[in-house]
């Protein structure tokens, strides 16, 4: 026979079990929009610094568009800082987050923090700040494009309605299309920073990726400096004295939060990366603009022909 009091410990053991579970569920659902809150309308004085980290995908430039135009919308808000920790990631993706950038930045100013890597499509995003700050061991550069080629060893052709609506692109398409996007990339580049590059064209489109110390030295970036100095400057370019500073994210994460946040790993290291940029069930080429390795069964080709 079963103990009542048993019985009734179990149960208000479970019913405490799933209270917290949803409890940690609505605090990370709605915890970005309490973040957003503690700045309210009609304040002054404000620094914003929004956080962009981890592999650019469609969803995380969705994130970080809708977060800046929330930025930009909060007339509390005086000045942001970009605090970036990204190796970069789809082509689509990176173009979409330097327009939301590009957008906050011609009406308030804008300062980018570099706080482990800026790289490819990263620092693609950061060219419209005002001013990027760098620490001297941080990673910074990579201005080029590269595509992923699905294999199709032992895949039956597809019948489509022409000839290049699936499977019709030659390696030299995608290789011209691979220049056309690594063209505009350096011309963005050029059009951000021009007079204060220290890079050749042909040095800047080698795609290198350089230490925050020679990246202040070539020009990619301005100054050597940590996220206070990126802070102070920001404000000082807003005419702030005194100033708040509200920090915000684009990358809720629940499934850190249950694990734990990994030490010692870039935000670009957490995840397999190559996942991230395909669909399933659909071959096609990929366009990225992305530092590092890919772990991946995919053809490569960059833009220094090499496949």
């Amino acid at each position: 026979m079963s103990n009542p009091i048993d019985k009734r410990v179990k149960t208000l053991f479970t019913s405490y079990t799933v209270i917290v579970v949803v409890a940690l569920l609505v605090g990370v659902a709605v915890g970005p929009a309490i973040t957003s809150s503690l700045v309210a309308p009609g304040e002054t004085g404000t620094v914003a610094v929004v956080t962009i980290e981890g592999p650019i995908t469609g969803s995380s430039a969705d994130n970080v568009a809708r977060e800046l135009r929330s930025v930009r919308q909060n007339d509390s808000i005086d000045a942001v800082v970009l605090r970036i920790d990204s190796g970069g990631g789809g082509v689509s993706a990176s173009e979409a987050q330097y327009r939301s950038v590009k957008r906050l930045a011609r009406e308030k100013p804008v300062v980018t923090s570099v706080r482990g890597i800026s790289a490819s499509g990263a620092y693609y995003t950061a060219l419209p700040s005002d001013e990027i700050y760098t620490t001297p061991g941080a990673l910074v550069g990579s201005v080029g494009v590269r595509a992923l080629i699905p294999r199709q060893d032992g895949v039956p052709a597809p019948v489509t309605t022409g000839p290049d609506k699936v499977g019709g692109l030659t390696r030299d398409d995608i290789r011209a299309q691979i220049e056309t996007l690594k063209r505009s990339f350096v011309d963005t580049v050029y059009a951000e920073r021009g007079d204060r590059l220290e890079l050749s064209r042909d040095q800047l489109t080698n795609a290198k990726v350089y230490s925050g110390a020679a990246a202040v030295e070539n020009g990619l970036v301005d100054e050597v400096g940590g996220l206070e100095t990126a802070i102070a400057a920001a404000a000082e370019a807003a005419g702030l004295d005194d100033y708040n500073v509200a920090y915000r994210s684009t990358t809720p994460d629940i499934l850190s939060l249950l694990r734990g946040v990994e030490g010692n790993q870039t935000a670009a290291d957490r995840i397999d990366r190559a996942t991230l940029f395909t669909t399933p069930g659909i071959d096609r080429p990929r366009y990225l603009m992305l530092w590092g390795e890919l772990d991946t069964d995919a053809r490569e080709v960059r833009t220094d022909g090499t496949s």
